[in-house]
């Protein structure tokens, strides 16, 4: 698991239980910029989620922390129904007024770094078929979109994560 990884003057670290509440913030305000309706309200206490993410003993979230705030953040594990060299990346989330700043690049390359060191040859995620944005940049990351399945409203990408 990352301990505290040094990107000039930010630290891309493992995030902690008491950083529950600034991450699942971040997390609305991101995912706030891809609903034109606002976020739906699907019942999910998000805080909650992030409290059970970041606590499970099978999961990583990572932040990256600039000037003392979290200013992005990346959920991943291996997903139950998969073979344990596939990770699944769950979320990620860089702060709306960031972006365009190289903090995505810098998280995606410590979670591919992390993926690596765990043995992963596989990952794979679902972006909002409305975000072209993060579709963007997953595709510049190397990540490979699926056709959307009928009446689905994500897109399926995979990344080969190489192997050392």
């Amino acid at each position: 698991m990352i301990h505290d990884r040094a990107v000039g003057a930010r630290v891309i670290r493992t995030a902690v239980p008491a950083e529950a509440e600034a991450v699942a913030a971040l997390h609305a305000r991101a995912r706030a910029t891809y609903y034109s309706d606002g976020i739906p309200d699907d019942g999910t206490d998000w805080l909650a989620a992030w409290r059970g993410a970041i606590a499970r003993p099978d999961g990583h979230v990572l932040c990256l922390v600039d000037d003392g705030r979290i200013v992005a953040l990346a959920s991943f594990r291996t997903p139950e129904e998969a073979p344990a060299q596939t990770v699944k990346l769950l979320q990620f989330h860089v702060d709306p007024d960031r972006w365009r700043s190289g903090l995505g690049t810098a998280l995606h390359t410590a979670c591919v770094e992390q993926w690596q060191a765990d043995g992963r040859r596989t990952a794979v995620l679902e972006v909002h078929g409305d975000n072209a944005r993060a579709q963007a940049f997953y595709a510049r990351q190397g990540w490979t979109p699926h056709p959307v399945e009928p009446g689905h409203h994500h897109l399926r990408m995979t990344l080969a994560v190489a192997g050392e």
